[in-house]
């Protein structure tokens, strides 16, 4: 899938993301990193407001473990089951998430419990970033049901 595919699958398929007016900016096996302009994300001190800092977070981090999936062929449903958030700074201008898998060494016995069980979690996590420096990170717990 090319970033312009995604970018239309997230905006078709999670209204939020076209609201925000999340852009994909790079897909990788490693990474998908997604950007957001400040205006439709702004909150009443003139900053990004935090819940579409995670939104943006989790977005990304959901975005590489579907597109993940579908490059192993594995037709599968994914949620979000649990996540934390710190913000370490304010951001007061265009910011991005860039996604990554905690553990990459823990991806092929989630495929093979996925395969196995039909349900399985790994630990995906992105860095909120904005003016080239870090602005938060995210922790997120996803979970893949398969056949979806």
């Amino acid at each position: 899938m090319s970033p312009a595919e995604l970018e239309d699958y997230l905006h078709s398929h999670i209204p939020l993301s076209a609201a925000m007016a999340i852009h994909v900016d790079d897909i990788s096996s490693e990474s998908v990193r997604l950007t957001a302009p400040l205006a439709p994300n702004i909150n009443h001190r003139e900053t990004v407001f935090g819940g579409s800092a995670s939104a943006i977070c989790i977005l990304s981090a959901w975005s590489l473990l579907h597109l993940s999936l579908k490059a192993q062929g594995l037709e599968s449903r994914v949620v979000i089951q649990s996540n934390t958030m710190d913000y370490s700074r304010p951001v007061t201008s265009q910011f991005s998430a860039r996604s990554f898998f905690e553990e990459p060494a823990a991806w092929p016995r989630f495929i093979a419990i996925l395969k196995r069980h039909g349900r399985a979690r790994i630990a995906l996590g992105a860095v909120l970033e904005a003016d080239g420096e870090a602005a938060g990170r995210l922790h997120g717990e996803f979970v893949a049901l398969r056949g979806a």
